[in-house]
C-alpha cells in the first residue's frame, strides 16, 4: 500500500514536471517582439525616432520635420528594425550649399527632399558588428527610398567603415530595441536630388536664343549680311507675351512664334506640371488646378509659354473662394478661361517683391494675361491686398512655388477687372441756328455812313 503510493506519487510528478516544461518551452523558443507602439500607435519613448528627435543630430531630426516624415517612419519601425546614418549638424549648417539647401526647404521641392532623408535610412537593422570585411568587398543595402541603395564597405590599410563614400565617425552612436544610428561625417545626396538641384540652379542663367537661318548676303556689296548681336543671357524674350499666346475667347492678335522657336531651351510642360503637383500636395488649391488642367487648357498654354522665354506669376484663389463662384459666372463661353488670365501676371515676382513694392509706391498695377485689365495691388495690414472692395483679396499664402520661370501666390478670394463707368450720353435737341451773312467791311463803313444822316434804309444789306 506504501509501495503504491509511494510509485503513484512520482509517477503523478513526473508527468506533472513534463507538462511544465511543455507549457513553457514554446516561450522559451519563440523570438521576442519589441513591441515599440504603444496604446493608439504612439511611438514608444523607448524607440530610434525619439532617440533621434532628443540627440546631437538636431539638423536632421528639423529636416524630418519638415518633410512630413514622421508618420512614414514611425509605419516602418512598426514593422521592422531600421539603422539611420545621421550626418552630423556642422555637416548640415555649414559644410552645406546654401542654395542647396535653399532648395531643399522650398516647398515645391518637398518630393527632392523626402527622397533624399529616405535615402539615409535601410530597413534593416545593421550594426557596427555586422560591417563587411575588406576582403568581402562592397555590400548593398535598399533604402526606404527604394530606388536609393547603399553601399556599405571597409578602407585598405585602417579598416574605417565607409557608406557610399562617406567615413562612420559615430558607430552605434544610438541603439534602441527597434534600431540603431550611425553617425557619419557628411549628407549622402541621390544622383536624381543633384540632377533636380543643377536644373533648377541652372534655368536663370540659361535664355531662349532666336533661331538661326540661313545666312543671307547683302545684295549692294555681295558680302554676308552680318549677323545680330547674341542675345545676352537672361535676358527677357523679344516678343511681348500677348503677341505669344494662343488665341482664346478675347485674345484677337493670332499665334505668334516665340523666341524660342521650335527649338525649347525652357522645359516648361515639366515646371507646369511640377507646380500643379505642389498645389495638390500643398493642400486647398485642388479646385484651381482642376480649372487648369480639367476644365480649360490653360496648363497647356502655360507650358509652351514657359518653353519659349517667358515668366509667369499666378495669383491662385483657394477652395473657399473658388466655391463662391456661381454658375453663372463659369457656364458661360469662355468664362474660366477670362477668370484665370486675370490671375496671371506676366512677370516674375514672389511674396517680398510684392511687397516691398507696394510699401514703396504705395498702389501698383499688374499687367495681367487678361489684356488690357490690370489687377492693382496695394499695402494693407501688412501684406499685399489686390483689387477694391467687395473684389479684393490678400496674400496669406506666399511662394507656393518658386522655381525661377513660375511663382505662385495663394489669395484669399477670387479677382475681377474693375467695370468700365458707362458714359450716358444725353440726346442732343435739334436747335436751329440763325447765321447772319458777314459783311465786307466797306459795306460796314456804307451802312454807317448812311445811318448818321438817316439814310441806311436805302440799302437792303444795312
Amino acid at each position: 500500500m506504501d509501495r503504491c503510493i509511494y510509485g503513484c506519487s512520482t509517477l503523478s510528478f513526473f508527468f506533472f514536471s513534463l507538462l511544465l516544461i511543455a507549457s513553457a518551452s514554446p516561450q522559451t523558443l519563440e523570438p521576442v517582439h519589441h513591441n515599440i507602439t504603444g496604446s493608439g500607435g504612439q511611438i514608444n519613448s523607448n524607440s530610434v525616432l525619439v532617440a533621434l528627435l532628443d540627440s546631437r543630430y538636431t539638423e536632421l531630426a528639423e529636416l524630418v520635420e519638415k518633410a512630413l516624415l514622421l508618420q512614414t517612419l514611425e509605419d516602418a519601425v512598426g514593422r521592422h528594425n531600421i539603422t539611420i546614418f545621421a550626418p552630423r549638424n556642422e555637416a548640415l549648417e555649414r559644410d552645406l550649399d546654401p542654395d542647396f539647401k535653399r532648395f531643399l526647404l522650398q516647398p515645391g521641392n518637398l518630393k527632392s527632399l523626402q527622397t533624399l532623408l529616405l535615402s539615409h535610412i535601410v530597413p534593416i537593422r545593421v550594426g557596427s558588428t555586422q560591417w563587411p570585411e575588406e576582403s568581402t568587398g562592397r555590400v548593398k543595402h535598399v533604402t526606404l527610398g527604394r530606388d536609393q541603395v547603399l553601399h556599405l564597405s571597409k578602407t585598405k590599410g585602417n579598416g574605417k567603415r565607409l557608406v557610399n563614400s562617406a567615413v562612420i565617425t559615430r558607430p552605434d552612436d544610438l541603439t534602441r530595441p527597434d534600431g540603431l544610428i550611425h553617425g557619419i561625417e557628411r549628407l549622402l545626396i541621390p544622383r536624381s536630388v543633384q540632377e533636380d538641384f543643377n536644373r533648377r540652379r541652372n534655368l536663370r542663367s540659361i535664355s531662349a536664343v532666336l533661331p538661326e537661318g540661313a545666312p543671307e548676303i547683302d545684295p549692294r556689296t555681295n558680302r554676308l549680311k552680318k549677323s545680330a548681336a547674341a542675345v545676352p543671357a537672361g535676358s527677357p524674350p523679344v516678343l511681348p507675351i500677348q503677341s505669344a499666346m494662343a488665341p482664346g475667347p478675347s485674345l484677337a492678335p493670332a499665334p505668334a512664334p516665340g523666341p524660342g522657336g521650335p527649338r525649347h531651351h525652357f522645359n516648361g510642360e515639366a515646371q507646369v506640371k511640377d507646380f500643379i503637383h505642389t498645389l495638390l500636395h500643398y493642400g486647398g488649391y485642388n479646385e484651381m488646378a482642376d480649372i487648369l488642367v480639367n476644365l480649360t487648357s490653360l496648363a497647356t498654354e502655360m507650358g509652351r509659354l514657359v518653353s519659349e522665354g517667358y515668366v509667369l506669376t499666378v495669383l491662385a484663389p483657394n477652395d473657399e473662394a473658388m466655391a463662391k463662384l456661381t454658375t453663372d459666372q463659369l457656364s458661360e463661353p469662355g468664362a474660366p478661361e477670362q477668370i484665370m488670365y486675370y490671375h496671371i501676371i506676366p512677370e516674375y515676382q514672389t511674396e517680398e517683391s510684392m511687397y516691398n513694392s507696394v510699401r514703396r509706391f504705395g498702389k501698383v498695377k499688374y499687367e495681367t494675361l487678361r489684356f488690357p485689365h490690370k489687377v492693382a495691388a496695394k499695402e494693407a495690414d501688412g501684406s499685399v491686398k489686390f483689387g477694391s472692395g467687395d473684389r479684393s483679396a490678400y496674400l496669406f499664402d506666399p511662394d507656393i512655388y518658386t522655381d525661377g520661370r513660375i511663382s505662385v501666390q495663394g489669395i484669399d478670394g477670387v479677382l475681377f477687372p474693375e467695370e468700365e463707368e458707362e458714359t450716358v450720353k444725353k440726346p442732343s435737341g435739334s436747335v436751329k441756328k440763325v447765321v447772319q451773312t458777314r459783311r465786307g467791311k466797306l459795306l460796314e463803313v456804307a451802312c454807317r455812313m448812311l445811318g448818321a444822316i438817316g439814310k441806311d434804309s436805302y440799302i437792303s444789306k444795312c
